[in-house]
């Protein structure tokens, strides 16, 4: 049986329609910005394959790192045990947050790092013997696949089956102007709310929607003066997507916790990270006026663990990244893709191009929408035949409906970008 017929009845993939007839493609190696399937085509991976990876596929220095820590030590668990992969991880991590930081938290992906995030803050206010448990999240987000995560994203298609085991959430636009802020004072001023999660400045499945850091401030400045604790996932704009290493560095007020994971491994191995402020750390670790369950016990501990937690392969090729992420030839790749972006995007608007309604970008984040009769969104019917012309170019995108974005690995060439830029010029629907 072939890869592509034994792979079509072996394995459910994620986010795809169970349709009969259609197979995968087969990718048998990966190189740079390029992927080559087992016909020896080769596509350029315009989108990171998936918004993880940072520096390109195969990167020396960071295959170096995880052979020598796989020789090392392979995994332990990280429950009264600890190793130095996860130690210096740490310490780099805390180096290039803003400062405020104090702990870090690991875990495997994004939803499960803004599940403990989420955790943090109920469990700090039940800590502090104060009942809040409403959350303030934006229209439209997206946040993760675990009901935690999906409770403080949009409903959607990807949420309708479940609703009715969500809990529930404010929902406040960030498209609505000054309303959003009169919203969102009215909402916190009422006492009981826990925290207010947010994608900051680019909400990424919403189709790459990018909005404005002064508002963001204002909300952040009002949660603030009302005791309400932020959380800025930062799953997938973190690691120099949007020109900083990370998107709270645009902003002028301090969030409470942040959420990694995708470019956090460079991309490599799943790993996640939700890192906090002292206060909160200082909440589940006070040994005065303990609150006990009836019969004198501690349950300020938080529990909540990995098998994986901590991987020190992971946490290894983590710090390679890092490290690369750090280099002058990165943080000029960055700008040399974002000063690129942004005269496309010029393009675009200073042009008549019929096929397209509009461009943005932000940093190393670019996406353009096609005009169509059908409503903007993710289930707008010209998705499939987009994916099927970038895939015959040998480009690989994932468009969110009528919207195509990219989101390249840093080390993508100019005349990769110019490619990928006449191909979104070229369709005709």
């Amino acid at each position: 049986m072939s890869l592509p017929l034994s792979d079509k009845q072996n394995i459910w993939h994620p986010y795809t329609r169970i349709r009969q007839g259609e197979l995968n493609i087969v990718i048998e190696k990966a190189e740079g910005a390029y992927l080559f399937d087992s016909d020896g085509k080769r596509y350029i991976d315009a989108i990171g394959s998936w918004w993880v990876n940072l520096h390109g596929h195969g990167h020396p220095a960071i295959v170096k790192a995880i052979a020598n820590q796989a020789a090392k030590l392979d995994h332990i668990m990280f429950a009264g045990f600890t190793h130095p992969p996860a130690i210096k991880l740490a310490e780099m991590l805390l180096e290039v947050l803003p400062a405020g930081f104090s702990k870090v938290f690991y875990s495997d992906n994004g939803s499960t790092a803004v599940e403990i995030a989420l955790k943090m803050c109920f469990q700090y206010w039940h800590n502090k013997g104060r009942m809040k448990s409403k959350v303030i999240a934006l229209e439209n987000a997206y946040h993760g696949d675990t009901f935690g995560a999906m409770s403080v994203g949009g409903r959607s298609i990807f949420t309708q089956a479940f609703e009715p085991f969500l809990f529930d959430v404010e929902f406040i636009s960030i498209d609505d102007g000054q309303n959003v802020v009169e919203s969102f004072k009215n909402l916190v001023e009422k006492g009981n709310v826990a925290c207010f999660i947010f994608e900051p400045l680019v909400q990424g499945a919403a189709g790459m929607n990018i909005y404005p850091a002064a508002v963001l401030d204002e909300l952040l400045s009002l949660a603030k003066a009302n005791n309400v604790l932020c959380i800025a996932d930062e799953v997938f704009t973190g690691f120099g997507r949007t020109g900083k290493y990370f998107s709270i560095d645009h902003l002028q007020n301090k969030v409470d916790i942040i959420c990694l994971s995708k470019g956090l491994s460079g991309g490599v191995l799943p790993l996640g990270a939700t890192v906090c402020r002292e206060e909160i750390f200082q909440a589940f670790a006070e040994e005065s006026n303990l609150l006990n369950d009836g019969e004198g016990l501690n349950i300020r501990t938080f529990f909540h663990g990995h098998s994986f937690t901590a991987n020190p392969i992971a946490c290894a090729a983590a710090i390679a990244s890092l490290e690369l992420l750090k280099s002058k030839e990165c943080t000029d790749s960055i700008s040399r893709i974002e000063k690129q972006n942004q005269e496309f995007v010029q393009k675009i608007r200073s042009n008549s191009y019929p096929t397209i309604s509009t461009a943005r970008c932000l940093g190393i984040i670019l996406a353009v929408e096609y005009t169509t009769s059908e409503q903007t969104g993710y289930l707008n019917q010209i998705r499939d035949k987009l994916y099927v012309y970038f895939i015959d170019k040998g480009i690989v995108l994932r468009p969110l409906g009528n919207i195509v974005y990219i989101v390249p690995p840093n080390c993508i060439s100019d005349e990769d970008l110019a490619f990928v830029y006449e191909a979104i010029l070229s369709f005709q629907p």
